[in-house]
């Protein structure tokens, strides 16, 4: 898979952003990054999706304040992205290096910010996340 899951969770992301920055709130040096990423992001899922209505909706929730998309805008993006990438080779190229693009920003970024951080992630099922330099851990999930 390309990084579909991720794309959804940083789009929202990004439109959360926007709609905070229209309020008036100013973004930090640090977040240009990140905010580049994000909107190259969203070009090139919008180049692909145009007026897709999961995408708009998805827009709209962020506009509306909620944390994060309903689960059915998440699935409806997800497959149309899932779509898009299985039809088109360069697009799911392309979504690849925004995505990767968007979280090399945030782990530049997560210095400034006071350390290691985790945004934006939505699990389903079980979950361990080890963070620090150099941290190790090993997981075993379900029966053996």
């Amino acid at each position: 898979m390309v990084g579909v899951e991720l794309a959804v969770g940083i789009l929202f992301a990004w439109a959360a952003r926007k709609a905070k920055r229209v309020a008036g709130r100013a973004d930090a040096e640090v977040d240009q990054a990140l905010d580049a990423g994000m909107d190259r992001l969203h070009e090139v899922v919008a180049a692909r999706l145009g007026a897709d209505p999961a995408l708009e909706l998805m827009v709209e929730e962020a506009e509306s304040g909620l944390a994060e998309p309903t689960g059915r805008t998440r699935q409806r993006l997800q497959l149309a992205l899932e779509e898009a990438t299985e039809s088109d080779p360069g697009f799911a190229g392309m979504l690849q290096t925004a995505v990767a693009e968007v979280r090399e920003a945030e782990a530049a970024a997560a210095p400034a910010r006071g350390g290691n951080t985790m945004t934006g992630n939505t699990f389903h099922g079980p979950t361990a996340i080890t963070v620090g330099d150099h941290s190790h851990q090993e997981n075993h999930f379900g029966a053996s």
